[in-house]
């Protein structure tokens, strides 16, 4: 790897431990965003179909959250986190993981994090350079990642970073920044949704549960816009091996969540960072050899 490369790679990993600062916030505050949201919109209905009476003025003083406020306070003592608190990486081993008022431990997935947005950034910086791919490459990273880890935290998997990724995909296929072609892309869309679609329906007229959600088939959609229809069988394939391994593990380890669901956005983000990093067909062929075929 010669110096321009190294040197590409080292900028791309500074910008994605910052910008892996950021989707912290957006992992923690996204769900309690919608969460409001939907409290917002249940209490506008109720009151439009005069199920109960409009709250007392002034009775709500929490204050309303976005992104951006309230400054980040420690959870456990509401002690506001100063700047030279937050650097990315840095904070965390001058504080030793702990909060500097209470000292109660900071979780470990926030340098994590940070790291991993970081490595991601600078292999697409150092694979296509200065270039749109690259950029396309370090949005897909930091949409997926965040959808990761909001579903395993929440089970839910947002419109407002599944659409994004979806339609960046569609818009970098049309623009060549990604080698899909525009057809392929479409199309990956289209049977990343319906196949998961019709999966989830026969599931359910055939048990009367619902085995997934709308979220994973919306991801599966932006994964096929990404990189196209013929990428699909391999992510599926990958995740669901993956999914069922880790299933299996929590189940006899006795740490399934209540109703013993595991959400599958984070199996389905995995088949797509292993689809950019290696490519679909390594994927299958490494998802083949683990049945000896």
């Amino acid at each position: 790897m010669d110096s321009e490369v190294l040197l590409t790679a080292a900028l791309g990993g500074v910008l994605g431990i910052v910008i892996g600062s950021f989707l912290n916030v957006v992992i923690h505050r996204l769900p309690r965003i919608m969460e409001q949201d939907w409290q917002a919109e249940y209490l506008q209905w109720a009151q439009e179909q005069q199920a109960c009476s409009p709250p007392p003025a002034n009775t709500n003083t929490t204050q309303a959250i976005s992104l951006s406020r309230p400054a980040s306070t420690c959870p456990q003592c509401s002690h506001r986190i100063r700047w030279w608190e937050n650097i990315p990486v840095l904070s965390y081993l001058f504080l030793r993981g702990r909060c500097s008022a209470c000292k109660t431990p900071i979780s470990l997935r926030y340098p994590l994090v940070e790291l991993t947005t970081a490595a991601l950034f600078a292999y697409c910086a150092a694979r296509w350079g200065v270039t749109p791919a690259a950029a396309s490459w370090c949005l897909f990273s930091a949409l997926l990642l965040s959808l990761a880890l909001i579903d395993w935290d929440t089970t839910f998997l947002p419109d407002d970073l599944t659409l994004p990724l979806l339609w960046t995909g569609l818009v970098a296929s049309a623009l060549s920044w990604i080698q899909v072609s525009l057809p392929d892309a479409v199309w990956g869309a289209v049977g990343g949704y319906m196949s998961l679609w019709l999966v989830y329906w026969a599931f359910k007229l055939l048990t009367g549960k619902e085995g997934m959600g709308y979220g994973d088939f919306k991801l599966f959609a932006a994964l096929g816009a990404w990189f196209g229809w013929q990428a699909l069988v391999p992510i599926i394939l990958l995740a669901s091996v993956i999914g069922a391994i880790v299933g299996i593990a929590l189940k006899v380890n006795q740490k399934l969540r209540e109703g013993g669901y595991v959400p599958f956005g984070p199996f389905l983000a995995g088949g797509g960072f292993a689809a950019m990093l290696f490519g679909p067909q390594k994927m299958l062929q490494s998802v083949l050899s683990i049945f000896g075929l």
